[in-house]
């Protein structure tokens, strides 16, 4: 196996194409035997369920090159489950378990060389994704699917270090009470568009989401869950039913519990309560913790005393432990580890 030749440090995070990717279709009830292509295009009918109606769930993880040098991923069996319960909420055909994993290991082998080396600071993101592909012109759900992966090449999410994030509190909902915010489907994406474009314009790296009901709790951001430090150096997560449960996150809280010793604890954080806690960050694939330095709330600016120029200790301790299981020097809890080359 040999690497490609890129300046790995330097590839960014977008999109770049790789050799192969994974393509399963449902029609008749049931699933079809799944296959490899190297065509990177989809076609589909005009009429097709995702482009009338947005029929559509995905979900991303990563690949890594362990300090042994072997091809691992994290957790998989959690995206698949997700995957499951995203699929069931709009109405498709759950793409079976063991199907989905031996498809996250097909992908990563037949992309091997596409897997950054240990080290470098980047990792291969794996995309399985889910959408209605048979003809639907009125609102029911379709009657035919494509389930899909592909994997891309992916720089650090920080070029030159994690610096805190200067956030503001959006006037825009995420999701609806009862909706589909508990859920990894592109609508929701699509949904904060806007109000991330308004942010950005604005000068602010992200929102923060309130909760639609009553808009005194915090929620998450467009694409990443909270996580607070109060002044004992303690974990606390926002409870509620609209939040997407990320995976990074419950690893973050099982690692908080068990190898830091640090007592979690998941209930409502209010808006007004953001003061008083000492450190904040964003949990997700991409980042795993991302500081945040600042909550802006229309003009009231809500200063963490980690403050704009690192992450606060706690945060850092848990980012470098949970990259170190990922990364194969720290040694991980049982199946949390995936081993495939």
């Amino acid at each position: 196996m040999s690497k490609k030749d890129l300046d790995w440090a330097n590839i960014g995070f977008t999109y770049m194409p790789t050799d192969m990717r994974y393509v399963a279709n449902y029609k008749d009830g049931e699933w079809g035997e799944g296959t490899m292509t190297a065509d990177s295009n989809v076609v589909i009918n005009e009429c097709a369920g995702i482009l009338q109606y947005c029929q559509e769930c995905f979900e991303g993880l990563k690949a890594y090159t362990t300090e042994d040098g072997s091809i691992v991923t994290f957790r998989p069996d959690l995206n698949a489950d997700r995957m499951i319960d995203s699929a069931k909420r709009l109405e498709m055909p759950a793409f079976p378990k063991e199907r989905f994993l031996e498809a996250v290991d097909e992908v990563v082998k037949a992309n091997a060389d596409w897997v950054p080396p240990f080290g470098s600071g980047a990792t291969l993101y794996i995309r399985p994704y889910m959408f209605a592909s048979g003809p639907v012109i009125g609102v029911k759900p379709s009657d035919e699917y494509q389930f899909r992966m592909f994997c891309t090449p992916v720089g650090p999410y920080f070029k030159g270090g994690a610096k805190p994030l200067t956030l503001c509190v959006s006037d825009f909902d995420r999701a609806a009470p009862h909706g589909t915010g508990h859920v990894k489907a592109g609508l929701n994406y699509a949904m904060s568009l806007h109000a991330n474009v308004t942010a950005h314009a604005a000068g602010y790296d992200e929102n923060v989401f309130l909760d639609p009901a009553t808009r005194t709790y915090v929620e998450e951001t467009g694409g990443a869950n909270f996580l607070f430090v109060d002044k004992e150096g303690n974990i606390v997560i926002p409870k509620s039913d609209s939040i997407l449960p990320s995976i990074t996150r419950r690893s973050l809280v099982y690692v908080a519990e068990h190898y830091l010793g640090l007592k979690v604890t998941e209930r409502k954080v209010a808006l007004a309560e953001l003061g008083d806690f000492a450190e904040a960050g964003l949990c997700g694939t991409a980042a795993v913790i991302s500081p945040v330095g600042k909550i802006v709330n229309h003009g009231e600016e809500i200063c963490f005393p980690s403050g704009m120029d690192e992450m606060g200790p706690v945060t850092k301790k848990l980012y470098e432990t949970l990259t170190g299981i990922q990364m194969g020097t720290i040694e991980a809890p049982e199946g949390w580890i995936r081993k495939i080359v």
